[in-house]
């Protein structure tokens, strides 16, 4: 019996896996590059914009030191009741701030690829820690009545805080990246809130005496 010969393939014809091969691992690729793209400019969105605000707050500072010589009318001064609450705050405050830059820090550092997911998710969750603290804290606070929509604004950005926090935990679970770019409108918007507390309660940031 003569044995069966295995089918010819004609120099000419390329292998129906090896044309498919190149052309998924394009699409991947192409898949990757958006997203650590988006990523990143939004990470650097949100740090310019914070560089812009730091900037505008320093700019405004400066001004008000040279017109001392002519003031104009200043916003009346936190009443004893406000000026405690301030007071009380400011700690929290500061260490929210710390939480904040450690966790956008950590995002971009993963994404050039200077830590890994298990670093990552400590970092992470080390803010994570200091969300939780800093909200408890928070809700101990007895605020005047003409500082219920900034303590309000206030735990409202602490829990966007936490959200995004959580949202980059999934990254280390699944290892899908796409959870940094659902992050980063949360970590914009909880920035903000906290610039108009800053606003209300310490014009420049001073630190209380």
């Amino acid at each position: 019996m003569a044995a069966r010969s295995d089918p010819q393939v004609s120099p000419g014809t390329s292998h129906p896996s090896a044309t498919a091969r190149p052309s998924l691992a394009s699409r991947l690729l192409s898949r990757n590059v958006v997203v650590v793209g988006a990523i990143l400019l939004t990470l650097a969105g949100i740090l310019t914009v914070a560089l812009v605000r730091e900037a505008a707050t320093r700019s405004v500072a400066a001004s008000a030191e040279r017109s001392r010589a002519t003031p104009s009318p200043a916003r009346p001064p936190l009443t004893a009741g406000e000026d405690a609450y301030a007071r009380a705050l400011w700690p929290i405050h500061s260490e929210v701030k710390h939480g904040a830059l450690r966790m956008t820090f950590a995002s971009i550092n993963y994404k050039i690829g200077k830590i890994d997911r298990a670093e990552l998710g400590a970092r992470v969750q080390a803010s994570r820690e200091i969300y939780q603290q800093a909200e408890a804290r928070l809700r101990t606070l007895d605020p005047p009545p003409s500082l219920h929509r900034v303590h309000t604004e206030y735990l409202d950005a602490i829990q966007l805080y936490q959200r995004s926090a959580r949202e980059m935990a999934k990254v280390v679970d699944d290892g899908r990246d796409e959870h940094l770019v659902v992050a980063a409108p949360m970590l914009s918007e909880a920035g903000g809130k906290l610039v108009n507390v800053g606003t209300a309660l310490w014009p420049g940031e001073y630190v209380p005496n």
